[in-house]
This record gives C-alpha cells, sequence and structure tokens, in this order.
C-alpha cells in the first residue's frame, strides 16, 4: 500500500488489486465546485451547480419578492400562506390569486412520474429507476421533460422530487425515491429538480424528514440521532437546498417527538439555518397539525388549506390572522412566509408570461385537447432500458440473438401474469391501487394516468417478430402443471413477477401501503421453482418496487434475472430492447438483496397500541450497504451490482492533491473547495460496446466511527469494445467531513481516509 501525509494530518493511500470481476482502489480526499451550467458528455448533457450564481440568482429574486410583499395587506400575505381547501381549485393544491396586484394565484400539482389527474400527459419511470441508471443525464433529460409537461398544464409547482431513503427494504413508498444511498439520493433529486425548473417549474424536496414508513404515519415518532439526521436523511435535502430547490415538503410523522411540520430543530435550524433555505416549506396534505406552533416552527405554506379534506377550517387563514393581532405570532414572520412563497416566482420568472393552468383534476374531461406528452416518450424508453438491471446471466443466455442460431424459428414462451396487458386497461384503479395485469408504477399520489402501456408481451412479441422468433402467452400465476406445459412447449421461458407498494389510504392484496414481506407476489415463487425444475432456460423478470427475496436464483435452470423496476408507459419496449440486445444493460442496484429478511438491520412497524409509535432509528448510520458491510454479511446482490453484455477493468489510478487546502472555518456547501481529484481509466474487454457505472466509495478513518465505506461518486461511461475512457471524480471537503454533534459542525476527521473504486458496492 501506498500512502503520503497529507498537511491537515489527513494520510492518503491507494491500492489497486485485480480478482474476477473486482477492482478496488483506495485513496483519500475531495471536492466538486457545482453550478447551474450544462457539462458535456458524448454529446449529452446533465446539470451542475454553482453555489455562487445559485446565491446571486436567488439574492435578486428575494429582493423581488421583499418590494412585493410590502405592498401587500396582513390579510393577503395570509392568503399567500393558505391553501383555498380541497377540491376548492383545478389543481390538487391552489393559492388563490391577488387581484388587486395581479398575481394569478399558484398551482400545486402532483407527482414524481408525471402530471397526475390529467389526460395526454407521459407516465414517466419511477424515482427507482431513474436512480437504477446511475446515469446523471438521463436523470437530468427526464427532469427537463417532467419540466415541459408542468409548464404545458400551468403547473407553477410540481410535487417532485422525492427522497426519504430506504430505511426499511418494505417501506411503501421507497419506489418513488432513489434507494438505500443518501449520496445518490441527493444526486438524483438534484438533476430531477434542476431539469424541472430548467422549464421554470417550481420544484418540491419531499417528505423532509423521517418519513420512512407508512404504517403510522400520521401518529408516529421517527427517533433519530443528530448525527444520522444531517449524514443520511438530511443529506439529500442539503444538496437540493444547495441546487436551489423552491420548496420542500415536510411529513406527517413526528421527528423526536415533535410533528415535522412544526419542529423548529428541523424546519428552522437545520434546514432554513444551517442549510440557508429561502425558499417555502409547505405541509403534506393535511400534515398541518397546528397553527401558531407550525408557523413559529418554520411551515410557510398550509396544504391544501383545509384542516381535514372538506371541513372548511383552516389552521391559517382567518385563525393566523388573528394570532397576528393578538400578539401570539409576529408580522414580520408573516411578510418572511409570503416573501418565501413569492421568491421562487420571481426566480424562475413565472411573473411573466406564464401559462394558466389548463385542466381540473375533479373533472378528467378539462383539458384533453392540451396535449404535452412531445418526443418525451424517447427518455421513458431510454430510461427504462438503461435502468433494468441484469443480476444473472449464466451461459450468456442473453441477449436472446445472440444465444441461439438465428436462423432457427425457435419459441419463446412468457409466463405470468405480470407480463400481461392489464385487463381493465393500465388506469382501471384509481391512484394505480390494484393488481390487474403487468405492473409498471406503484400506487398512491405519486402516480400518473397512463396515456398507453405497452406491455412485456406486446413488447416482446413485436420485437421478436423481426428474428422470425415464436412467442406464446401463460398468464395464470396459479395454474402451475399449465404453467410447466407452457414453459415446456418453448426454447426459452421468460418468467414474470412482481411486488407492489404505496401509500397507506390504500390497501392492495392486504399490503396496506407498506409490503407485508418481501417476497416475490402472488404464486410466483413456486412457479419459477416448478419451471426450474423441467426446463433447461429459464429467464425471471421481475416488476418490483424495491428488493425482493430470489429462494431461487441458485438454481442451474435459472439462466438469467432481470429487474425492471417501475419502467413506466414504454415498459414492454425497454424490456424487449434489452432482452434481444438493442440495449445492452447498464443498470444497477440501488439497494441490497439480501439472501433472508432478518439480514436487514431495520423492518417496519406493523403493529403498536401507542398513540404515537416510537420508531428508533437505533441502527444509526448503518443502513443498506452500510450495514451489510459492517456486519460482515454477505448479501444475494449488493448495492451497485449490474452485469452487461460485456466486461470492464480498472486500471491506471491517479490523484491530485493540489488544490486540497484545509482551514478551521467550519464546513458548508457554500465554501465547500476541490481538494483531489482522482481518475482511473476504465476499459471494454469484451467484445461489445456497453457502458460502465464507476463507483467511488470512501474509508474514513477509524476513529470517525463511520461504516466501512460510503458512496461519494459515480460516473457513467459508454466505451466502445476493446477501447478505454479515463473516469474523473472530484471530492468535496464536504464530502470527506462528518457532523460533530458537539460542535454542531461539519469536519475532516484526522486520520487515514481509504477510497475504492469499483463497480458496486463490494467492489
Amino acid at each position: 500500500m501506498l500512502w503520503q501525509q497529507l498537511p491537515t494530518k489527513t494520510n492518503l493511500s491507494y491500492l489497486t488489486k485485480t480478482k474476477g470481476r473486482m477492482m478496488i482502489n483506495k485513496i483519500s480526499c475531495v471536492l466538486m465546485l457545482l453550478v447551474v451550467v450544462a457539462t458535456a458528455s458524448k454529446g449529452r448533457y446533465y446539470a451542475e451547480v454553482d453555489y455562487a450564481e445559485v446565491k446571486s440568482n436567488w439574492a435578486d429574486a428575494v429582493a423581488k419578492a421583499q418590494e412585493f410583499v410590502a405592498n401587500l395587506s396582513l390579510e393577503e400575505q395570509v392568503s399567500l400562506a393558505t391553501g383555498v381547501g380541497w377540491a376548492r381549485g383545478p389543481c390538487v393544491g391552489n393559492i388563490a390569486s391577488i387581484d388587486r396586484v395581479n398575481f394569478p394565484g399558484l398551482c400545486l400539482e402532483d407527482s414524481p412520474t408525471g402530471v397526475r389527474f390529467v389526460a395526454n400527459a407521459s407516465a414517466f419511470p419511477a424515482g427507482i429507476n431513474a436512480a437504477a441508471t446511475w446515469d446523471k443525464a438521463l436523470m437530468y433529460e427526464r427532469g427537463v421533460a417532467m419540466g415541459e409537461e408542468y409548464r404545458g398544464k400551468g403547473v407553477n409547482v410540481a410535487l417532485s422530487p422525492m427522497m426519504n431513503l430506504g430505511r426499511v427494504a418494505a417501506g411503501g413508498r421507497n419506489w418513488e425515491g432513489a434507494g438505500g444511498d443518501p449520496y445518490l439520493a441527493g444526486e438524483v433529486a438534484v438533476q430531477t429538480l434542476l431539469g424541472i425548473q430548467s422549464q421554470g417549474v417550481m420544484t418540491t424536496a419531499k417528505h423532509y424528514i423521517g418519513n420512512e414508513q407508512e404504517h403510522f404515519r400520521t401518529t408516529e415518532s421517527s427517533n433519530i440521532d443528530d448525527r444520522t439526521i444531517h449524514e443520511l436523511y438530511a443529506w439529500p435535502f442539503m444538496r437540493c437546498v444547495g441546487a436551489g430547490v423552491t420548496s420542500i415538503m415536510c411529513s406527517y410523522n413526528q421527528v423526536n417527538n415533535t410533528y415535522a411540520c412544526q419542529n423548529n430543530r428541523t424546519l428552522n435550524e437545520i434546514l432554513k439555518g444551517e442549510f440557508g433555505f429561502q425558499g417555502f416549506v409547505m405541509s403534506d396534505w393535511s400534515a398541518t397539525m397546528s397553527g401558531v406552533p407550525s408557523v413559529l416552527g418554520g411551515l410557510d405554506m398550509t396544504m391544501p388549506g383545509d384542516i381535514t379534506f372538506g371541513s372548511g377550517t383552516s389552521y391559517f387563514g382567518q385563525d393566523l390572522v388573528n394570532a397576528v393581532n393578538n400578539g401570539s405570532v409576529p408580522a414580520a414572520r408573516v411578510a418572511d412566509m409570503a416573501t418565501r412563497i413569492l421568491t421562487p416566482w420571481f426566480l424562475l420568472g413565472q411573473d411573466q408570461d406564464y401559462p394558466a393552468v389548463n385542466f381540473d383534476f375533479r373533472d378528467p374531461t378539462v383539458g384533453t385537447d392540451v396535449d404535452v406528452q412531445g418526443d418525451h416518450f424517447q427518455n421513458i424508453l431510454a430510461v427504462g432500458a438503461a435502468s433494468t438491471i441484469l443480476l444473472q446471466n449464466e451461459d450468456n443466455i442473453l441477449p436472446i440473438t445472440s444465444s441461439f442460431e438465428t436462423s432457427k424459428q425457435y419459441t419463446i414462451a412468457l409466463i405470468g401474469q405480470d407480463a400481461m396487458y392489464p385487463n381493465g386497461g393500465p388506469n382501471s384503479c384509481g391512484d394505480h391501487g390494484c393488481i390487474d395485469g403487468t405492473l409498471a408504477q406503484g400506487w398512491g399520489s405519486g402516480t400518473t394516468n397512463f396515456p398507453y402501456l405497452v406491455d412485456p408481451t406486446t413488447g416482446i412479441t413485436n420485437r421478436a417478430k423481426t428474428n422470425n422468433q415464436t412467442v406464446t402467452q401463460f398468464y395464470n400465476d396459479y395454474d402451475t402443471q399449465g404453467a410447466v406445459n407452457a414453459a415446456l412447449s418453448a426454447d426459452i421461458a421468460i418468467v414474470f413477477g412482481l411486488a407492489d407498494s404505496g401509500e397507506d389510504y390504500i390497501t392492495v392484496d392486504g399490503n396496506q401501503g407498506d409490503r407485508n414481506n418481501l417476497s416475490v407476489w402472488g404464486a410466483s415463487d413456486s412457479l419459477i421453482q416448478a419451471i426450474a425444475e423441467v426446463h433447461d432456460n429459464v429467464i425471471v423478470v421481475l416488476h418490483v418496487v424495491g428488493p425482493v427475496l430470489m429462494p431461487w436464483s441458485n438454481l442451474p435452470s435459472v439462466k438469467a434475472i432481470l429487474v425492471a423496476g417501475l419502467p413506466g408507459q414504454e415498459s414492454g419496449n425497454a424490456l424487449a430492447d434489452v432482452i434481444f440486445g438493442d440495449v445492452n444493460p447498464s443498470g444497477k442496484l440501488v439497494y441490497t438483496i439480501a439472501v433472508q429478511e432478518s439480514d436487514y438491520p431495520a423492518s417496519v412497524v406493523y403493529n403498536s397500541d401507542e398513540a404515537h409509535p416510537q420508531i428508533d432509528y437505533t441502527e444509526g448510520l448503518f443502513i443498506d450497504y452500510r450495514w451489510f458491510d459492517a456486519q460482515n454479511i454477505d448479501p444475494l446482490f449488493e448495492f451497485g451490482f449490474g452485469l452487461s453484455y460485456t466486461t470492464f477493468s480498472y486500471s491506471d489510478l491517479s490523484i491530485d492533491t493540489s488544490d486540497l487546502v484545509v482551514t478551521d472555518t467550519k464546513i458548508t456547501l457554500a465554501n465547500a473547495t476541490t481538494a483531489v481529484k482522482v481518475q482511473v481509466t476504465v476499459s471494454n474487454t469484451g467484445s461489445v460496446t456497453g457502458a460502465e457505472v464507476s463507483q467511488l466509495y470512501l474509508g474514513f478513518p477509524a476513529s470517525a466511527q463511520e461504516p466501512p465505506k460510503v458512496l461519494r461518486g459515480f460516473e457513467k461511461t459508454e466505451i466502445n469494445a476493446g477501447q478505454s475512457e479515463q473516469v474523473t471524480f472530484y471530492l468535496s471537503t464536504m464530502d470527506i467531513s462528518i457532523w460533530n454533534v458537539e460542535e454542531q459542525s461539519w469536519q475532516i476527521p484526522a486520520g487515514q481516509f481509504t477510497i475504492y473504486v469499483g463497480s458496486s458496492s463490494r467492489i
């Protein structure tokens, strides 16, 4: 091992070792200086963040908002902070117009998968799929496309992105987010929000904070220590604030026994104080639990405005006016709320010729003539294919076109309900609260209507025809013998399975939001087992919301496993592109798949007799792969893992520390500086072009009491067969810092740091 002393008593070392598919590269420190400019990567772009430019733009907008608010009466200021009430406007959330000053009001609308409750809009892949691409350009492009659709429908505030972490594998809304790592969640959210805001649409980072399960979400207390809040659950929100997110949605739950929407510590001290957030905090729908305590605790806008849906009462509105008049709330605080709400309106130019709302979520016939889809199916298809994860590929059974004689008219049997088009159509159940065919979204408010849905059977059948191949179907998961017979009549048996989840207000197949367990739903496990016992060529395809157990994965006949996640409207075409080799798979897991459910550090609290169930985050910093590494638990498939139809190797690690400067100044996003540049050569050692996701993990000094390693960088690079590309990472002083609870600041611990660069968390 090579090492050298750094000026800060921080050692720098690196080790390169090659063994099988694994390669370890170890080093030390840090940063990427971020900006709102476009960076090219082989003709494609993603957004970076320039903190200085963000600060300057916000300062100008704040000044405009303050001038505007100074001319508003107290009642008008309060109206900016008070939704008009559930279903009393065309959007799921509405702020009334103020005609006297030509303020048109605000439309707030779901969801992280597209514009909810409207016609002629796209159904995008879920956040979990965007994350699984590990492709910042695709994430940004997806955000831009979403922004175009929100703007085209007249939406001022998009209720996206979602970034709660997969603390519990069965968490109901995990699929809306980016998995089990805060760094990855932050990067996905930043690219998404910058894409949406590039179209002049405000974004909402949600749900702040500690909303990791659906059971008891309006009553439970998520009890989280200060360091874990900072380093895990608040980290993605911090990154979003640095990138200029315009609003933050506080969650239903309590945090350390104070409701999140009136929590002085998390809202005023951390979000607005430490992070310097200048936008507005809105409540989740009916998550406002009080009037004066919420206003003083940091809540700026109550949604949808009434205390409960349709109650006709509000904690804000006239009650807030009265609270100011009787001295319970300073008038300056209400002016601050109004300023925070209007600042993004000016920042994104919504005061100038912004489109009017042209739909009504209460009446699906309104606005059907406004089609905002454009060519967004192309991004949806690209994300769907790029997020498909190849976990196993024995005997190179995939891609099909290169695995068999192309002249042979062999047959492919598609088996399982998840392969079929939904019997009642893709929108037959409200908010997708049922299973009636293939799964392409979860359920709840994070959904959107499908303008169309390409099911796996359609996508695969259409593609197979070009190869003169025949596709048969058998959809009954519970007729094992019929499925076996269908499989035996074909050369290849592709068996489909699914696992669904969503919000707690809908129960599907006995699952109230959160999944009851980590099994593939229905009879899929026994079906796969039975077919694998009699057929030599079995491929398993899973449309799932998160990790599932795979007790059949080691069966010799299960040659390939594909995790397709929730791909949106182009589901079947995206899957066909990968299966037939038109797209080389490059997706990587954004969560750990365990051998058994008990291997995970925490699980959903399903039962409690307490009025406010106490959910203690006793695992602290050790969630997902961090826990598996610390406990030396072998996963079935590790975080960051995914195969390709080609192979890659790493070499020539280099480190540049010339910019490393460490001072006693407290580290923040705004003052973090570049300290170390890391470069590595990645080579495509196979026979076809492919994209590799190079992942950088940081090991802190032992004294820091951090997990063995944490993700601190990733880059996706397309490389031609036989060619090599140099990949560059930057780490910041923030990236190599830990939260010091006693000092209440980010600090770089003294000691030896280790950087690992490779193809997964297990390198």
